[in-house]
């Protein structure tokens, strides 16, 4: 028997902190291997959240809960703390996070200082012996790598790749009681966007914009095409390098990868940079002039023709289907 941790990343919002998306896909990779593993399913949540019932739809056993002021933001040291203190209790074959940004960042961490194995940005983890086998694309989608960790391992686990499912359980709740190291970063300020956006990581639906789209004042068409599909909205590094967009937005190998349920590329080409933080998408529509554009070939529809023809159809056709 082995038990399993998982650690459930909050947001903090004006409401207080709630759970973020992909807490309930990584509980259902968790119970997957709890009951491979016949064990339990522990979750550990931090900071001013209420723990009481989170996430026994989805398999957990027992919820850890750390709180203190340290814990009002996603500071690396406390987290990390939190996290050690956890495995040092539960002693779980393996740790799951997401691999959000603090996700990454926390679990290299951590892996590090508890000499755990470590494979980041799964997208699917399954039981093997006394270890795991984590499966993860490579070279921007073009393989696929199977890897083996014998022994405790920490993974990260990409947002959108595993469908939640539920599993009832009667969780429990623990107050887990961490002693947090001095701060080696203090936090001085933290400046939130003025408009609510949907995180590019965690949305189902994304709409990407490229230089195709000619200037930055026809960003309008990408905006209004994702507001009708109730999509986040990204855009390709050469639309940022030029300044159209921030680099928060940016889809890539030097941005953020993701992978939505549906993707819209609008006017990008398809550079090998650009697939490597996109193409495990479930659906890929790209919408470009130049029918010999590299996007095509990775495309489940595509679409040749002039993006300002073409976007404002497809705002008008999403808007009138979703309305009936």
């Amino acid at each position: 028997m082995a038990d399993i941790l998982i650690y459930l990343e909050t947001a903090h919002g004006a409401d207080g902190a709630t759970l973020k998306k992909p807490a309930a896909e990584v509980a259902t990779a968790g119970r997957a291997l709890a009951d491979a593993a016949g064990g339990r399913l522990v979750a550990l949540v931090t900071g001013a959240v209420q723990p009481e019932g989170i996430l026994g739809g989805h398999g957990v056993d027992e919820v850890l809960h750390v709180d203190g002021e340290a814990y009002g933001h996603h500071l690396l040291g406390a987290q990390s703390a939190a996290l050690e203190a956890a495995i040092a209790d539960v002693q779980p074959a393996t740790v799951l996070l997401a691999a959000t940004v603090l996700g990454k960042e926390l679990a290299a961490y951590a892996a590090g200082r508890t000499g755990r194995a470590l494979v980041s940005d799964a997208i699917a983890v399954q039981s093997a012996g006394d270890g795991i086998v984590a499966t993860k694309p490579k070279f921007a989608g073009k393989a696929i790598a199977r890897i083996t960790a014998s022994g405790p391992s920490i993974v990260s686990l990409r947002p959108n790749a595993i469908p939640p499912a539920e599993a009832a359980r009667d969780a429990t709740t623990r107050t887990l009681a961490v002693e947090v190291p001095a701060a080696r970063v203090r936090l001085r300020d933290v400046s939130a966007a003025g408009e609510k956006k949907l995180e590019l990581t965690e949305a189902d639906r994304i709409v990407s914009g490229g230089r195709g789209m000619g200037a930055p004042e026809n960003w309008n068409e990408v905006l209004d095409l994702a507001a009708a599909l109730g999509a986040a909205h990204g855009a390709s590094r050469a639309v940022v390098d030029a300044g159209w967009r921030p680099h928060a937005e940016q889809v890539g190998q030097t941005g953020k990868t993701v992978s939505p349920k549906l993707y819209v590329a609008c006017g990008i080409s398809g550079a090998i940079q650009h697939l490597a933080g996109m193409s495990s998408s479930k659906v890929i529509v790209a919408v470009n002039k130049d029918a010999e554009a590299p996007i095509f070939k990775v495309a489940d529809y595509g679409i040749v023709g002039d993006v300002h023809d073409v976007l404002p159809m497809l705002t008008e056709a999403a808007k009138a289907f979703l309305a009936s």
